[in-house]
């Protein structure tokens, strides 16, 4: 039986109807998708600084602004930028963005140029190392330049400097303003204008003001309570003197996490880290160490040059309320040790 041409037609054109049908409602989800994907993240109006560095790509700007939540997508953002030719046009700076902006505007207000100045808190206690990861990360300096810094190009400048092999300790903690690819000896000298009015007057007429900065930086890390510091630095003191190892914990973390303290605060020191080879074991070498450990604020250092004197040779920090905790005798100082950590 010959079948009717105008069903043989029929058949022959269906699948190409369901492809056309099925093409077309594609594309207007697609356009859907793209439109939606314009509009603000949030309905919410919530203010984000968000810094563009030197030289970042668009495809990363696009991930960056996804996880702040800026954006709804990040391909939408990417095709955006393509289409209206702004892929190239990404400024360094910082921008004020809010989640009630669109894509356009977003891409607009990145395209224009931001502020080049960003306000930086380096925490006291911070070593040279954590203060290089803050700058580097923010883009204030390049990785490497303020570990590597030349101490002789500004040595002239700065009396407390000239018979001193590192930066550590003299990096003044503080909140700064500095700009994005600063030049790093421009950082250094921000450091140290604020070390010479805030910590130098107070330890210039010491002769052994270089040890008082270093034991300050021991307080700063390991003691919290003012007069609680104060006794500990007559403990390091006295043991200096009577040349009793001081057996610093902080020294030994110092060595044991490569100068960098910023994530290093939950390592534990054992018994096997006591026996390591380093300057800054103050288990195994007698006195101070070589430099500070960490950049002290002006409180740790009117502690170190105001020690009290006290019947104690031993302290630790109790585990669970950080609590000083000071022994007489080395029987007494081990009890505690079982009791409080």
């Amino acid at each position: 039986m010959e079948i009717d041409p105008y069903i043989k037609k029929q058949g022959f054109a269906t699948p190409r109807l369901l492809v056309l049908l099925g093409t077309t409602l594609f594309f207007i989800l697609m356009v859907a998708y793209f439109f939606y994907g314009l509009q603000p993240s949030l309905a919410s109006e919530e203010e984000i600084k968000f810094k563009i560095l030197k030289g970042e790509g668009f495809r990363n700007i696009g991930a960056r602004l996804s996880q702040e939540r800026l954006i709804k997508s990040i391909s939408v953002f990417k095709l955006y930028a393509l289409i209206s030719g702004n892929a190239q046009k990404f400024q360094p700076g910082i921008y004020d963005l809010g989640t009630t902006m669109s894509v356009p505007e977003i891409i607009d207000t990145l395209t224009t140029g931001g502020k080049d100045e960003l306000s930086i808190t380096i925490p006291e206690g911070s070593s040279l190392k954590d203060i290089e990861s803050i700058l580097a990360s923010n883009g204030i300096i390049e990785p490497g330049t303020l570990e590597n810094f030349s101490i002789k190009s500004v040595a002239n400048d700065y009396p407390f400097l000239r018979s001193a092999n590192s930066l550590e300790g003299f990096l003044f903690p503080d909140t700064y303003r500095f700009k994005l690819n600063s030049d790093t000896s421009l950082v250094v000298t921000r450091f140290l204008d604020n070390f010479r009015v805030k910590a130098w007057e107070m330890l210039v007429d010491r002769k052994d003001w270089y040890n008082s900065l270093i034991l300050a930086s021991y307080l700063e890390r390991e003691v919290i309570d003012f007069e609680d510091r104060q006794i500990v630095a007559g403990i390091l003191i006295k043991r200096s003197k009577i040349g009793i190892p001081l057996q610093v914990d902080a020294t030994v973390s110092y060595a044991k996490c490569d100068g960098r303290l910023k994530g290093c605060e939950g390592i534990i020191v054992s018994k096997k880290d006591l026996t390591l080879s380093s300057p800054y074991n103050t288990y195994q070498k007698l006195g101070f160490t070589p430099t500070p450990i960490a950049n002290p604020g002006q409180v740790a250092i009117k502690a170190a040059l105001t020690p009290r004197v006290s019947p104690y040779f031993y302290y630790l920090s109790a585990k669970n309320t950080k609590e000083t905790v000071f022994s007489k005798t080395l029987e007494e100082h081990n009890l505690n040790r079982f009791k409080y950590l």
